[in-house]
């Protein structure tokens, strides 16, 4: 079912970059702005893992300096059928973890000391086998594809809005419709990133489910959830809003219409369904 969701989504999204180009009269704009977005993402989807471990300061460990998170991983690793990733860690209070890597044989998952604290052994299997979700989905991949498409949207509406600034428009030569392309400057890019973000959330259900089975047993993931998002509350930690979506929870926090926006699903509806697994 998240697959066949995340297949949908990915159509809507490709659809929508389709309209936009209609509507800013340009095969040749929206040619441009692909080519940018695929620009742009294929340097992050290579270079990536590299920026964001860096980021937060994660520190490759090898089996000798933490070799209980090390056996967890590389257990984990072989019953997923994955080859073994490197594995860090990163000096910060709040627990959290996310996993990063261009295809599971370039892969990392980074775990906070804050998550090696709190959690049981049972409970951080749960963790890692949720990572481990994300490598063998090839969620990063998915992501970026994502990325793409929504940071060509957003490329197009920018070029409209220079065009009407300094009256650029060729309408009339390449068939431009300007109360589509107005519509389309405005809702454009806020559509884009709310498809986007649903598929973020697709995919973060997709990772609790072969997760949980990785690891042997839902209900470990479940409460490890319950403890990450009460600390994530309490505890900040300086993540970048672009770099969210990575974490087993969301290390920012908001309400209200902020939610539409998320990255990750309701904390309750991720709980709900693991729990409804061990029935």
């Amino acid at each position: 079912m998240n697959i066949f969701k995340t297949m949908v989504l990915m159509v809507g999204l490709t659809l929508l970059l389709i309209w936009a180009g209609a509507a800013f009269g340009g095969k040749s704009g929206m040619t441009m702005a692909l080519i940018f977005a695929l620009m742009m993402n294929a340097f992050a989807y290579w270079f990536s893992d590299k920026i964001v471990l860096k980021m937060y300061g994660a520190k490759e460990v090898r089996e000798h300096e933490a070799p209980e998170l090390y056996s967890i991983v590389r257990r984990l690793a072989q019953k997923a059928e994955i080859p073994m990733p490197r594995v860090y860690i990163m000096e910060q209070d709040q627990p959290n973890a996310f996993a990063t890597g261009r295809n599971p044989h370039h892969a990392a998952v980074a775990v906070t000391t804050g998550i090696m604290r709190i959690l049981s052994r049972e409970e951080l299997e749960g963790v890692i086998g949720h990572e481990l979700a994300h490598v063998k989905h090839r969620d990063i991949l998915i992501s970026t594809i994502a990325a793409t498409i929504a940071g060509a949207i957003s490329y197009l509406a920018q070029m409209a809005q220079w065009a009407m600034i300094f009256g650029g428009r060729r309408n009339n030569e390449e068939g431009g419709n300007p109360m589509a392309a107005l519509v389309m400057m405005i809702v454009g890019p806020i559509a884009a990133m709310l498809i986007q973000m649903a598929i973020s959330r697709s995919r973060e259900y997709a990772a609790d489910s072969g997760g949980a089975r990785i690891a042997g047993n839902p209900r470990h993931l479940a409460n490890a959830l319950k403890k990450l998002h009460m600390a994530s509350q309490k505890i900040p930690l300086n993540a970048q809003p672009a770099t969210a979506h990575m974490f087993i929870v969301n290390p920012l926090s908001g309400g209200g219409i902020i939610k539409l926006f998320s990255t990750h699903p309701p904390i309750e509806e991720r709980v709900a369904r693991l729990e409804s697994m061990v029935l």
